[in-house]
């Protein structure tokens, strides 16, 4: 299986399955296990993926959107393997002495001049359930796309910090709430381009809602039967929001 992207979007046959191409384009190739040739991924131009994308039936579809229409080991793969084309794009040259890189490993880079090394790259992002009594905080964040979805407050954690201070100082800053019981729920790989998405559960102490910068434009807790329009799976925030409602975070 070869896997054909474009930015992140995926090339797709009519029946949803990755598309099949029997001459290799020119692009970034990476194949995650050297011993395993069986599935490879690659990215294309935009000329190139005009050209890929003219067939009948075939089309580019954004990643995220994939979920639900290849199977979920497919879709793990495509996951990982965006991922590891936007690293290999990003890390041509040597950061100490400019070189540029060679493949050390399937999943390391290493200058053949003054020996750097270097692995793929995550950031790591707190999102946070937040509850108070049977209702939940749910925002409204400034680049979400649709106009009336509300999510998780979420953030970068900052170096220094553990992630349950992130938590606490994500909460404090975007809507000047005070927390308590924070609790770890589960993670996500999220390659938009490279972050691990951690959710945690936590309860109101104190505060009324302030948004303090224009990160969040709106937000109020919302009771379970009258919810905003929510994100969509396969997001972890969307996840934690149906745990909620389904009485499995209290």
């Amino acid at each position: 299986m070869q896997l054909i992207f474009n930015h992140h979007r995926l090339l797709l046959e009519a029946d949803n399955r990755p598309a099949r191409v029997i001459s290799s384009p020119d692009g970034w190739m990476f194949r995650p296990d050297t011993q395993n040739d069986e599935w490879g991924c690659m990215a294309v131009s935009d000329e190139e993926a005009e050209r890929l994308g003219r067939p009948d039936g075939r089309r580019w579809v954004e990643l995220r959107e994939c979920y639900g229409l290849l199977p979920e080991d497919v879709w793990k793969l495509a996951v990982k393997g965006a991922e590891l084309i936007w690293w290999e794009q990003h890390s041509r040259f040597c950061p100490v002495c400019g070189t540029r890189m060679e493949r050390a490993s399937f999943i390391s880079r290493r200058c053949p001049e003054c020996g750097w090394e270097s692995w793929p790259v995550m950031t790591p992002a707190v999102l946070v359930l937040v509850t108070k009594g049977d209702k939940a905080l749910l925002v409204h964040a400034a680049n979400f796309k649709r106009e009336n979805m509300h999510g998780l407050v979420a953030g970068f954690v900052e170096t220094g910090e553990s992630l349950e201070e992130c938590v606490v100082r994500e909460v404090k800053e975007e809507t000047s709430l005070e927390i308590e019981d924070v609790r770890y729920y589960g993670s996500q790989s999220w390659p938009f381009p490279s972050q691990l998405m951690i959710g945690f559960t936590a309860r109101w102490k104190k505060g009324s809602i302030r948004f303090a910068d224009k990160e969040l434009t709106s937000g109020t807790f919302f009771p379970r039967d009258k919810l905003p329009e929510l994100p969509t799976l396969p997001s972890l925030a969307r996840r934690m929001i149906d745990a909620w409602v389904n009485g499995e975070i209290e």
